[in-house]
């Protein structure tokens, strides 16, 4: 079988003379298992014969499968699938795209054009949750086309795609795309209600400050609380499960005081334990590559073109789609969040080291230190 040649395989390094790799381990190990096969043919016996394609379809597409579902990078994928034709072939079955992870589709913003939109949306049509989230979060945001992009979150949303789910509560809590009279705060609980109960923290934690706050649900303190523990809880859980030293332990269980002499008044900030409603100081967890994309999408835009504000929080990358839709800072009045998540989220990682209040300031004496009031919220 005749194979393709140049950029279809990796380059030389000039100092070691190896070869730079950067495919998967399953990628690895397909393109040596198909060497082998070659050399074996090669042999007077086979001299006319190449093992590999003697392989059935169904064992190069469970191994595909296995590239696409282990992919760190749209190269791990395209790398294996460029190799031949029949490789690129097989690489395009609705099986293997359907088995996709959002690593295989995650574009850069600055390398978005018609093929990668055509990639992404054969994906979408094949049944993958993820290409639908991020073609539908590319639509409704970057192009402004609400009506698209909010149906391809819904049809995620339909296959149990947790982040789907919570987008769509956002776009309802907001009303964004329309009006501020097309809010509808009960569909956005009942949303992030559904994206919880799937194990979504930013819904679980949102969901705890509606009831906290009595936000498009009865209030119950109590119960909010609760429910702001439990989100607490699975973030340090994902954390530690993902690196174990990443946290010590015994922090998130006590109040470590923070000096910002960087203030005009040096003042105390606590950081927050687990039984805190913002949680505690460890690593942010990674963001999905949809929120990825806007955010290198909205960082590239034109300065000069005006534009409304962007959602404070580093991770999320939601733009206004009209003018005062989120919401500001209550303290200083100086950033702006398209959800509560978001904005505890912010708090915890850099807006409690920047926020400069209006009014005073509310000391609650707790274990001998002064806690500042954390009612950021304008809800």
């Amino acid at each position: 079988m005749r194979t393709r040649q140049g950029t279809s395989y990796p380059a030389f390094n000039n100092i070691t003379g190896r070869k730079r790799s950067h495919r998967s381990d399953a990628g690895a190990q397909l393109t040596n298992c198909r060497k082998m096969l070659k050399l074996s043919a090669r042999s007077p016996v086979a001299e006319r014969f190449d093992f590999f394609d003697k392989l059935p379809n169904d064992i190069v597409t469970s191994i595909l499968v296995k590239v696409g579902y282990q992919a760190a990078s749209p190269a791990d994928f395209l790398a294996v699938s460029a190799t031949c034709k029949r490789l690129n072939r097989l690489g395009l079955d609705s099986f293997v795209l359907t088995k996709a992870s959002p690593e295989t589709f995650a574009v850069k913003a600055k390398k978005w054009s018609e093929s990668a939109h055509r990639f992404l949306k054969r994906c979408s049509d094949a049944g993958n949750v993820d290409a639908s989230y991020t073609l539908g979060m590319i639509q409704f945001y970057c192009f402004q086309k609400w009506s698209n992009g909010a149906s391809l979150m819904a049809r995620a949303a339909l296959g149990y795609h947790a982040p789907s789910l919570y987008s769509l509560a956002v776009i309802q809590f907001n009303g964004s795309g329309g009006g501020k009279k097309e809010k509808d705060l009960r569909t956005g609980v009942s949303l992030c209600a559904r994206a919880a109960y799937l194990g979504h923290i930013d819904a679980l934690r949102e969901l705890g400050h509606c009831l906290q706050d009595g936000y498009g649900v009865p209030r119950n303190i109590p119960k909010g609380r609760r429910i702001l523990v439990q989100a607490n809880g699975r973030e340090l859980d994902v954390v530690l499960s993902r690196n174990p030293s990443a946290v010590k332990s015994g922090d998130w269980l006590k109040w470590n005081p923070l000096n910002l002499d960087n203030r005009p008044e040096t003042a105390t900030v606590l950081s927050f334990p687990l039984l805190s409603d913002f949680g505690w100081n460890v690593p942010p967890v990674e963001p999905h590559p949809a929120n990825r994309f806007l955010a290198e999408w909205f960082a590239d835009r034109n300065p000069g073109i005006p534009m409304t504000r962007m959602c404070s929080h580093g991770g999320c990358g939601r733009p206004e789609t009209r003018m005062h839709e989120f919401r500001r800072c209550s303290v200083c009045g100086v950033v702006s969040y398209c959800s509560r998540a978001c904005q505890a989220l912010d708090w915890k990682f850099r807006h409690r080291t920047e926020c400069r209040p209006r009014a005073g300031v509310v000391n609650v004496i707790a274990g001998g230190g002064d806690q500042v009031d954390l009612d950021r919220g304008n809800r």
